[in-house]
């Protein structure tokens, strides 16, 4: 049957269906530069890939990371990267510690990676799907600081996705998403938080020197001193362990008082009725330690291993920022207020 002979009702439901998913489209478009960002990848080995950076912290700048990692990543080699937020509705600004609303997850649709930097999240079950979907696609996930505590269901705890909140006690979830997905969950400040930064050690101590991940990583310094890992998977594979250091400067030396941790790791994730998907995990990630080229370097190197072009990694890669970059000290309630989704363009 053709269209032109097709009943009236049948057309009259088609041309409602194509509406629809027109309207659909275009409203989904008219968020861009309001409730998330796209920064078009043009030439370079990344081209045809795309890449989702979710924000939402309240107290590590994500708002501000995310972003200028997106640039980076599409600028020099040619991802399309989709940057989202935490937006307060009534206003429509960057809220980052309004907990129940990253519009644009919908995004996570078409994604081939998504980079994950959200802390304490009760998000509408609709936006949440989103997440579960990208898990049951088995898609790679890289876990930035506070992922490992990403989600927080206190007021819906019939959600579905209850399951998902950092101290989860559902046979198989414990410990939620950040235990299951992400390898740990929240535990503790190893190192004395605000008065001790993080040193990586590397060099000589890293025990998957030839790791495609470390290819060109020698130096990183984190502010955001040195989280407690203790429930690591025995399959997981750590790729840098981290001391804290008695000082909040790079300069500062190592507290040999405090035993070395866990700082990046990979590993295999599946939930049930999904398929196999593979994870980078770093308890670094704060903007303000992303000054550091090799922590971006780390970050960059993950994206390729994770979206399966370790070939494409060589140690000079290049993760200069693109633009201007100047984050914020971390801590509760100094974001930068009255901040809008274009300021990051």
């Amino acid at each position: 049957m053709n269209h032109v002979n097709m009943p009236n009702p049948i057309k009259a439901l088609m041309m409602l269906c194509m509406a629809f998913f027109i309207l659909t489209d275009n409203s989904c478009i008219a968020q861009e530069g309001k409730t998330w960002l796209r920064f078009e990848g043009k030439e370079g080995p990344g081209k045809g890939k795309h890449i989702v950076l979710v924000s939402g912290d309240d107290e590590y700048r994500s708002e501000e990371a995310m972003p200028m990692l997106g640039k980076l990543l599409a600028q020099h080699y040619g991802f399309t990267c989709t940057v989202l937020f935490p937006i307060e509705p009534e206003t429509g600004h960057i809220v980052p510690s309004y907990q129940n609303n990253i519009p644009g997850l919908e995004h996570l649709e078409k994604a081939d990676l998504m980079i994950l930097s959200t802390r304490f999240r009760e998000l509408p079950d609709e936006q949440t799907q989103y997440f579960h979907n990208f898990l049951l696609a088995g898609k790679p996930i890289i876990g930035l600081r506070t992922a490992t505590h990403a989600f927080h269901y206190e007021k819906n705890k019939n959600s579905p996705f209850a399951k998902y909140h950092w101290m989860g006690k559902e046979p198989g979830w414990e410990g939620g998403f950040g235990q299951k997905i992400l390898g740990e969950t929240w535990v503790a400040h190893h190192g004395n938080h605000g008065t001790e930064g993080a040193r990586a050690l590397i060099d000589g101590i890293a025990q998957q020197q030839d790791h495609p991940i470390l290819r060109g990583v020698k130096d990183i310094w984190a502010a955001s001193d040195v989280y407690t890992v203790k429930n690591i998977p025995k399959e997981a594979e750590v790729l840098i362990y981290g001391v804290p250091t008695s000082g909040m400067t790079p300069e500062s030396p190592i507290n040999w008082e405090k035993s070395i941790m866990p700082m990046a790791w990979t590993k295999d994730y599946q939930i049930e009725g999904g398929k196999k998907g593979k994870v980078f995990t770093t308890t670094m990630g704060a903007s303000i330690d992303l000054i550091s080229d090799d922590l971006r370097r780390l970050i960059v190197n993950a994206a390729f291993w994770a979206l399966d072009m370790p070939d494409k990694i060589t140690a000079d890669m290049n993760v200069s920022v693109v633009g201007k970059y100047e984050p914020s000290m971390f801590g509760f309630g100094t974001f930068r207020k009255g901040m809008k989704v274009e300021d990051f363009k």
